[in-house]
């Protein structure tokens, strides 16, 4: 997510952290987030060699540290982590976003023309992925509302690849799925395209390098997961 720096006029104090340092949690927090769409894809990929395969992905991340630590623990702080980043990432981009419509004032709207069509497309496109992450939590995690009726209780993980073609064969599921994926694929690329600048990284050769990664890596996540919900409707994932 990258936003528009804002200056400050000359006399005022402005509250809170700077801009720097808020573009740069921002940027650490991305970071962390692509590291776990990355590894959560890899997991994934585990539904293509059969429900004993997935079944067993999903109980190991229940047991991961296990007897050395207790069962859950790891999975309960990396859930932790990765909700504090998003508090710091979500909190840090509206900040900056406000700061910037402050800024312009009502006289000075028309400068969001300035501003690239892709830069302004990732608040929203931000808050679509918040919203997924609640469904997906509820729908193949907590059992909630959102659950297919076939959702498995008790130890879901071990009934994890049922959840999860029960799940996809809902129509409107499957296609809010393969939507978002392609939402947070433009997210990745167009964050680790802007992600030298913000921590201050050069070198043309070395940027043209950076932005291929971001691209294959977006594609990856992209294709790897939306796949998943097509190929159940297409009854290929049974």
């Amino acid at each position: 997510m990258t936003t528009t720096t804002v200056d400050v006029p000359v006399g005022t104090r402005r509250r809170g952290p700077s801009n720097f340092v808020l573009k740069h949690v921002m940027a650490v927090t991305g970071v962390l987030f692509v590291a776990f769409v990355a590894v959560h894809l890899f997991g994934n990929l585990k539904v293509y060699a059969g429900a004993d395969a997935f079944n067993h992905y999903a109980a190991w991340l229940r047991e991961v540290g296990y007897p050395l630590l207790p069962k859950q623990s790891v999975l309960w702080a990396l859930r932790i982590a990765l909700a504090g980043s998003l508090l710091l990432h979500v909190s840090a981009a509206l900040t900056l976003w406000l700061r910037g419509r402050r800024s312009r004032g009502a006289h000075r709207r028309g400068l969001h023309r300035n501003r690239t069509r892709e830069a302004a497309f990732m608040l929203p496109g931000g808050i679509l992925i918040l919203v997924f992450v609640l469904v997906h939590i509820s729908d193949l995690t907590a059992g909630g509302p959102l659950a297919s009726a076939s959702f498995r209780h008790p130890d879901p993980e071990m009934h994890a690849y049922a959840n999860l073609v029960a799940s996809f064969s809902r129509p409107w599921m499957a296609i809010f799925y393969m939507v978002v994926m392609l939402v947070i694929g433009f997210h990745i690329e167009h964050g680790w395209r802007t992600l030298l600048q913000d921590l201050g990284g050069t070198g043309r050769r070395f940027r043209q390098v950076w932005v291929v990664i971001g691209g294959l890596l977006a594609l990856a996540v992209v294709l790897g997961n939306a796949m998943i919900p097509l190929l159940v409707l297409l009854g290929v994932i049974a």
